[in-house]
């Protein structure tokens, strides 16, 4: 059984499908394009496809993955563009890799996200940054299945930084472009809940919804301050093992000469 994993993005109108509508995409795109899926076993059997930390409803990505397993090997590039052709224009598969490692999850423990603030100027963000930054803890409130929940947001930053957005984009006034870093923490804190501190410590509130993008997600470097592509183990892994064709040549000399 071949593993192959998957990047993919939510683009445009299409940041506001949620998870299960990607599944839904997903499955049929995987029946146009042909793949031999494996399947799971009893009653029911469905697609074995593992989907690690989607982004929330109504937020972009560039960085959203998934892994297959197939029943019969294919080529990843191959793979990646069948797919790419079954799935709408927004949902994108921009990279795969055969799995040669195991932990694809264990490796996404922070991600990068890019928050437009339309109408707000750059400075304005820049202080209400800084005093997050400054506080030592930042409590805010989210409500759950089972109700309010009080957590710290301040904690789970690992970066956050107000620079202006770039003279060419569209419209008029003001935009302030947040970048943050969060690692991946118990409960999870997502840009909202850091927007929600920002109000909270610097009454910092837009006039329009942030428009809020997952720019990457992996493995957090303590000494950077980065976040590593959790796909570079396997694309290491495959450029370390000798190829496939080269070890059977090599067995097929061996064997002539042996019986020379």
């Amino acid at each position: 059984m071949q593993r192959i994993r998957l990047r993919y993005t939510k683009r445009g109108r299409l940041r506001f499908t949620s998870h299960r509508d990607f599944q839904r995409a997903f499955e049929r795109a995987l029946r146009r394009a042909e793949v031999p899926m494996a399947y799971s076993a009893g009653f029911t059997p469905h697609p074995k496809v593992s989907y690690a930390n989607a982004a929330p409803t109504g937020t972009g990505s560039e960085a959203e993955y998934l892994e297959i397993a197939l029943t019969e090997p294919r080529d990843p590039g191959t793979l990646r563009e069948l797919l790419d052709e079954s799935l709408p224009d927004g949902l994108d598969i921009t990279d795969a890799v055969e799995a040669r490692t195991s932990g694809l999850a264990d490796r996404l423990t922070a991600s990068v996200w890019e928050l437009r603030l339309d109408g707000v100027g750059a400075e304005e963000a820049g202080r209400a940054v800084a005093a997050f930054l400054a506080a030592d803890t930042v409590e805010v409130q989210r409500r759950t299945k089972n109700g309010m929940r009080t957590f710290d947001a301040r904690a789970a930053v690992a970066g956050l930084e107000a620079a202006s957005a770039p003279d060419d984009r569209p419209g008029q006034g003001p935009c302030a472009i947040l970048r943050l870093v969060v690692r991946h923490v118990t409960p999870a804190v997502r840009p909202d809940d850091v927007l929600s501190g920002l109000r909270a410590v610097a009454d910092l509130a837009p006039p329009v919804p942030a428009a809020v993008t997952r720019l990457a997600q992996g493995l957090f470097d303590e000494e950077s301050g980065t976040v590593t592509d959790p796909l570079a183990p396997d694309r290491e892994a495959v450029t370390a093992a000798p190829p496939k064709a080269a070890e059977h040549a090599a067995a097929t000399q061996g064997a002539g000469s042996a019986q020379g």
